[in-house]
């Protein structure tokens, strides 16, 4: 029988999501750390290819997290399919960042780092909590901060700001599904 929209998506907001924003913390990580010892030119690259490469190993990690997003025995969730909508979302706005990275090599950490958070946004609708607005909004002014304040450490600062926002937003997700098991306990929009 065919889950209800609502059923499918309570299924959906009772997933752990962690393979995804560890494959992020991961990524934007090895970016910052490419930032202190190589070139600005190595640097682009690896934000090119570390954020182009997010979803893939998201969907490796996933298998260790328990969420398994390559399971062929799940049955279908509209959600599943919303959020790969955002997430081809988040790969178009690179048709922003890339004119703004050929007139300014230095402005692609802020492009990326902004404009591939915003999925989150949707996300935090989809789950009916607050985290993903969290996630976009502190992401949005902490990488437009450091990259106003701190112009000769963009490739750095940046990349370790996003860092430190997956950080929060792990603790946020693992005490999400914490609180999720406490019946004492309820969801603010409930």
């Amino acid at each position: 029988m065919k889950m209800t929209l609502e059923e499918q998506r309570t299924e959906f907001s009772n997933r752990k999501f962690l393979a995804t924003p560890l494959a992020g913390l991961i990524v934007w990580t090895i970016v910052g750390f490419t930032g202190i010892f190589f070139s600005n030119l190595v640097a682009v690259w690896t934000i090119f290819i570390g954020t182009g490469s997010i979803v893939y190993l998201g969907l490796f990690l996933s298998k260790f997290t328990g969420e398994n997003f390559l399971d062929k025995d799940k049955p279908k969730n509209e959600f599943d399919t919303l959020f790969l909508f955002t997430v081809g979302q988040a790969i178009l706005v690179y048709s922003i960042a890339i004119p703004f990275f050929l007139v300014d090599h230095s402005s692609l950490p802020m492009t990326v780092g902004i404009l591939t958070g915003l999925m989150w946004l949707p996300f935090s609708w989809i789950i009916k909590h607050w985290v993903g607005i969290f996630h976009t909004l502190f992401r949005t002014v902490l990488v437009l901060t450091l990259w106003y304040i701190l112009p000769e450490y963009r490739f750095v600062a940046i990349p370790f700001g996003i860092v430190l926002i997956y950080i929060i937003t792990l603790i946020i997700l693992k005490a999400r599904k914490l609180d999720k098991k406490d019946p004492t306990k309820m969801d603010v929009q409930s």
